[in-house]
Parts: structure tokens; sequence; C-alpha cells
């Protein structure tokens, strides 16, 4: 299951008016992905689908815009699949567009009665500020001959400084509306000289002007009861058009969905327009299918078709690697994490897809840093009742939550009780070193893993150099093996070694030489990157195995949240003590298990995909005759 599905490059030839029934056949396979590349014959520059293309973008077009006003199914049951003629192509789109003109008057008055209904909400939140001044608005937004008018909002800690200061101005403050801590004041004074004093003032106390719009030059409970019966106005306009729109569409109901079946059966030929070159009466069309998918394309072909055709299938060329498709991964257990995968990249092909391994791995990480019985279970039973929710999302949710169970039984953990069920091992408390040293042990296993798949994958694409001597290829295996090695020796009490010491400075050496002969640079920039890049390698391959520590650290940690959990529980009565147990239990699991889900993916994307996982790729994408939205 690691290694990718074999693809070919088909080319197909056929008469140009079989293209459309030769479209629905490759659509119906959904094994073919299109090559957008010109052929190589320059005979072929023919372009005869392209009319029927733009017939059909302006179809489409139309009916999407009714369908805004008119609804409709999207994906109505497809009774027969049978090829569309351009001509009924062309007469589908003269009949959409009178119905697409008389659709485009009703969305515009739509539209105008939108504007009017945001306009008069608008003109009601203006109207908030002003509705407890009983006077008429337009005297407070036009100034006098004599008099200025201030009205605005301050915060109500500045209130009595500001109408201190407003006095000694010789103007009056008059708070007309309370509202949390900001009041709405209303300044009234004569004009002269200390208006630009008073304005300093207002700044200073955090007075913020209200513009009081022309529309609202009427007092506030008139104008409110005017925008009421405009608003009310508004919605008898909206009901009337709304009724007048279903006395013009229901009877065109079921025309339109027939329209949207025709469109649905022309996509296929649409879609392999940009693939599609032709000479004279001849078409031809090439694109990418699994290797043993090709035969049954071929028979498909045969059946359709009533005229002859040419099909020939051919190995991808090493050139044409890059535009080869991947196939994702299709299985019930792995597609959640295939999902997981996608967010770093696709599988360029000829690479491992690293669904799998990513499955296994996150699995056991996850559930030896979150080992117990009941909170597992608990993710595993919230991950079955959301399942609609979450989508395909929700399988990982539960075997996540399984995974918990199965260490939760190792560890002997219980909701944090470790005395309800004996364990199977041992809690991660009673022994944290073995924990340390295990967690050492895995990432040695799993970064040897990583570096043995960016071996393979630079070997299925014909890179021996690059496998040998380049990042994480064979030398750099060969260093860290030797590292761990002499390692261990010194951790039992011994010596480093001279074969691990001898096989570390040999793949240095190794490894330095090689950068040495494909740098090109002064002699003194080429000693100093050598030199950079040598102890790169050492430090990284030691703070990479040491990550894995975070393994053993939360798996320690969880048992220590829950002795906390406990300690607190012990201090308060028996109904007090269940309640701290239970909100203990949902703090672990909200927090910690995020934390550690968070950190399983961190692990896994740069100590992991960082080394052997290009992402490049693209995915396959066949064509297809939608039938209907896809199941979760």
């Amino acid at each position: 299951m690691l290694r990718p599905r074999l693809m070919k490059h088909v080319r197909l030839l056929v008469l140009t008016q079989d293209l459309p029934q030769a479209s629905l056949a490759l659509a119906q396979t959904e094994n073919f992905h299109p090559d957008t590349r010109p052929p190589a014959a320059s005979a072929l520059v023919g372009l005869p689908a392209r009319d029927y293309r733009e017939t059909y973008q302006q179809a489409h077009s139309r009916l999407e815009k009714i369908a805004k006003l008119i609804p409709l199914e999207e994906y109505p049951a497809l009774a027969q699949v049978r090829v569309v003629p351009h001509q009924e192509l062309s007469d589908l789109n003269d009949w959409l567009g009178p119905i697409w003109q008389e659709a485009s008057r009703y969305e515009e008055e739509l539209r105008r009665l939108d504007d009017q209904d945001r306009l008069i909400r608008e003109q009601q939140a203006a109207l908030v500020n002003f509705e407890h001044l009983d006077i008429d608005l337009k005297m407070l937004r036009n100034k006098t001959r004599f008099l200025d008018f201030y009205v605005g909002i301050v915060p109500r800690e500045n209130l009595r400084r500001l109408e201190g200061a407003v006095g000694l101005a010789g103007h009056l403050l008059h708070v007309y509306m309370e509202r949390g801590e900001q009041c709405h004041v209303v300044i009234v004074g004569p004009t002269g000289e200390r208006e630009t004093q008073l304005t300093a003032v207002l700044g200073a106390a955090g007075f913020q002007p209200l513009a009081i719009p022309a529309e609202l030059d009427q007092e506030p409970e008139q104008l409110r009861q005017t925008l009421e019966t405009r608003k009310a106005q508004v919605q008898s306009d909206r009901q009337a058009l709304h009724g007048r729109l279903r006395a013009w569409s229901d009877p065109m109901g079921g025309t339109l969905l027939t329209a949207r079946r025709t469109l649905r059966l022309a996509e296929p030929l649409v879609t392999l327009d940009p693939s599609i070159r032709s000479s004279g009466h001849l078409a031809h069309l090439a694109g990418w299918v699994p290797a043993r998918a090709v035969d049954a394309l071929g028979e498909r072909l045969r059946h359709s078709l009533t005229l002859p055709f040419e099909l020939k299938a051919r190995d991808p060329l090493p050139a044409e690697r890059a535009l080869v498709p991947t196939v994702a991964v299709k299985s019930w257990l792995l597609t959640p994490f295939a999902l997981l995968v996608k967010q770093y990249g696709i599988p360029a092909y000829g690479e491992v897809d690293p669904t799998p391994w990513f499955a296994v791995t996150y699995l056991a990480m996850f559930g030896a840093m979150f080992g117990d019985v009941g909170q597992g279970a608990a993710i595993a039973a919230l991950a079955w009742t959301f399942r609609t929710r979450l989508g395909q999302l929700w399988r990982f949710g539960l075997l996540a939550g399984l995974s918990s169970v199965a260490f939760g039984l190792l560890y002997g953990s219980v909701f944090g009780y470790e005395q309800v069920l004996p364990a199977l091992w041992m809690s991660p408390i009673h022994d944290p070193i073995l924990m340390l040293e295990l967690a050492l042990g895995y990432g040695v296993a799993f970064l040897t893993m990583a570096c043995l798949l960016a071996i393979y994958n630079r070997l299925a694409i014909g890179n021996r150099w690059g496998a040998v001597f380049g990042p994480h290829g064979m030398v750099n295996l060969l260093f860290y093996l030797a590292l761990m090695w002499g390692g261990l020796n010194v951790a039992r009490g011994g010596a480093f070694g001279i074969t691990p010491l001898l096989l570390v400075v040999g793949a240095l050496a190794a490894l330095a030489w090689f950068a040495w002969r494909h740098l090109e640079a002064p002699l003194g920039e080429k000693v100093l990157v050598v030199l950079i890049e040598t102890l790169e390698t050492v430090i990284g391959y030691i703070s990479n195995t040491l990550s894995f520590l975070r393994v053993a650290a939360f798996s320690l940690n969880h048992v220590a949240l829950s002795i906390a959990v406990f300690t607190l529980a012990g201090m308060v009565g028996d109904f007090g003590h269940v309640i701290t147990v239970i909100l203990g239990n949902v703090f672990v699991l909200v927090l910690e298990g995020g934390i550690v889900m968070i950190q399983v993916i961190r692990l896994q994307y740069y100590e992991g995909f960082s080394r052997y996982f290009s992402g490049a790729g693209h995915e396959f994408a066949p064509l297809r005759l939608r039938r209907g939205p896809a199941a979760p």
C-alpha cells in the first residue's frame, strides 16, 4: 500500500464526430486525467470543441443566474446518459436568454429593495444616538449666528471634569442618554473667542462627536414612525415581488431541471476541450490512466463508439514525472489520515505514499502520550456522536480514542484512576527513566525509517547520487546509526567505540567531500559552508532524536495532571470530590488532548515528512460525470 499506483500515458485518436460520445465514455470510466499539453504532431492544431465550450459556458452562466432566484435541485437524477449535440446546446442557450433577462429584472428589483432596507436600518441605527432628544435634529446640525452646538459621546469617568471645564468656557452641558460607560451629551454655548479653547478641552476629555445625517432632520419620535412605515412598505413590496416571481417561475421548474441535466451531460466534452486538438476529421486527446484501468478503458470505448478509433498507452517518460498525477489513497480507515497528509502536500509520482505509515505512527504516539481507557473511550464516543458534523474526520477521532484505550489498558488508567484496572504493563510514572529510553528508541527507529523512505524515493526517480549523498541519504543514515551506536555504548558506561567513531568520521568526511565538489564559491566561503553544513548534520540528528522525548514527557505529564486533579478533589467533600474529578477530566481531555494531537502532528511533519516527502505532486482528478454530492 506504500507504493504509488502505476500510471500510463494514453493517446486517443477518434473521428471528430465521435468526440461527444468518446467524452461521455471517458467520464463514465472515471479513470482518465486529461493531459492539456499540445500533441507533438504539428498538423494537429484545430480546436474542434471550442465553439461547443463557448456555447456551454454562456448557457451555464445564464442557468446559474436564474437558479439564484428560482430554487433548483443541484444534482437532479440522470435518467439517461446520452450525447448532447451542439445544436441542442445552442437551442437551450437561446431558450435561456429571455428567461435570464427577465430574471435579471427581478434580481434588480430585489437589489433595489435590499438597498432601501439597508438604508432604513442605517438610519434607525443612527437614530438610536438621538432618540432621547425631543427636538428637531436639524437645529443641532446647523450652527446659528450666536450659538454653537456640540453633540457627542464622552466617557462617564470624564463627565464631571468636562462639565466643569465647559462651564468655565461659558457653555452648558446636558446629558440626554447614558449607555454603559458612555454618556451622550449636548453642549450649547455662545460663539466667540472661546471656541478654540473649548475644542481643546473636548479633545482632552475623550469627546467623540456624533454626526447628524441630513435624513434625520425631524423630531426623533416622528422620524421613528416614518422609518417604521417605510420598513413595512419595503417588506410588503418584497412579498408582492416574491409572489410575482413564483407565479412566473413555477411553470418553468421542470424545464429548468431538464436544462440542468442537459448541461451536466455536456460537461465532459467541455472539460476535455483544452486537451483536444484536431486535423480535418481526426481528433487527438491524451491523458493519464491508472495502469490497471487501461484495458477497461479500451473496452468501454469499443462498446461506446461506432466509428474506428486508436488507443495507445505507454509508461511515463522521466521528463514527464512532474506531470503525472498521483492517485489518492482509497481506504475507509486511511481517508481521514490522508486529509492530514494532504495539508502538507500531495505525493509526487513515484514517491511512497506516506498515509499508511503516518496513520500507524500517529496512533502509536497519540496512544502512548494520552493513554487512558476512560478518556480514550470518551474521545471515541464523541467522534461517533458527532460523526455527521465531523465528516470523514470522525474516523480519525474514533481511531485516536481507541488507541488511547489500548494504551490505557497497558498503563492501567481509567479517568486517571490507577486502582480500577490492573495494568497489563505499568504506569509511566512508576519508571520514568524506562519511558524516556523507550521514547528515544522509538525516535531512532522513526528517523531510520524516514531516511530509508527518502532513499527509496530518490532511487525510484533515478537520483542515485542523491540517494547516497543527499540529505537523509545512505551516508547520512550510516552516520546517524553509527552515532547512535556510539551513544548507546557511552550510556552503558563504556567508551564510544573505535568502529562507530570511524564510521561517524568517515560518513562526515564523505558528506563534506560531496558538498565540496558540488559547491562553486571562493575557497574561504567553501570551507565555511562545508564546516557549517557538517556541524548542522551532527546537531540536527541529535536534536531531532531528542524531540521524541516529548512522547515520554507527555505520558508522564498525563499521569501528573491526574494526580493534581485527585489532590484537589481530596481537599473537598464527597460532592465536591465528584465535581472536581469530572471537571478535571474534562480539562485534561480538552487541553492536554488537543496539545498532544498538535505535538504528534508536529513530529510527523518536521521529523518525518521533511525528510522523505516532497509534497510537490498533484492529485489525480479524472474526468467524471457528476451525478450528485460525494458521500461523506
